[in-house]
């Protein structure tokens, strides 16, 4: 199987794909063991190594499948702090924040939020240092930004490469109203430019 990574940047969006039973138990397989053969894909699966060659490019080609690659261990790799860092971004200020965090090398993964702050970043440092480094000397000193917040993670208890629909349970308990905090948010972020 291709480890060639997929352009994610075609196929943007939100919208949830049309995928059949097949596609979802090859996604499943993937998420086990992303180098598995097409042949041992297509036994797991139940399909033929013609047809799961085809349906991997598809999936790929549409855009649900963005990349392949290797899970790494963090700390044994040299980064064995992680932190969180919470953003408040000054209005009007969203496109080149944008430009701005997508090249950091420090930061592994970033998302708009609702809530008190407007973004979320998870970093990665050899030390504590590091972290505050970066949050004050870095990310603190943008123009776009208006306040920091930085939190240290002390462990990780479980993280998924991705979830399927499958995944999630069925549940069927009403929720009682006010067990969630739900803040608008900030002025100014209904005008965010599309990506």
């Amino acid at each position: 199987m291709s480890s060639k990574d997929a352009d994610p940047s075609k196929h943007s969006g939100r919208s949830a794909a049309q995928l059949d039973e097949t596609a979802y138990r090859i996604l499943d397989v993937l998420r086990d063991n992303g180098r598995v053969s097409i042949a041992a894909l297509a036994e797991k699966v139940g399909i033929s190594r013609a047809s799961a060659y085809t349906r991997v490019e598809s999936l790929v080609h549409d855009g649900v499948i963005t990349g392949f690659s290797a899970r790494v261990d963090q700390a044994k790799a040299g980064l064995s702090i992680g932190a969180l860092v919470f953003v408040t971004v000054m209005p009007q200020a969203w496109a080149s924040f944008r430009e701005r965090i997508i090249e950091m090398p420090d930061v592994e993964w970033c998302a708009i939020t609702t809530g008190e702050h407007d973004a979320m970043l998870l970093i990665r440092a050899v030390d504590v240092s590091g972290v505050h480094e970066f949050s004050t000397g870095v990310i603190a000193q943008l123009p776009e930004v208006r306040t920091v917040v930085s939190v240290v993670v002390l462990d990780e208890v479980i993280r998924r490469p991705y979830l399927l629909p499958g995944d999630l349970p069925e549940r069927t308990s009403e929720v009682p109203l006010g067990m969630t905090r739900w803040t608008p948010a900030s002025p100014g972020r209904d005008t965010l430019p599309p990506r």
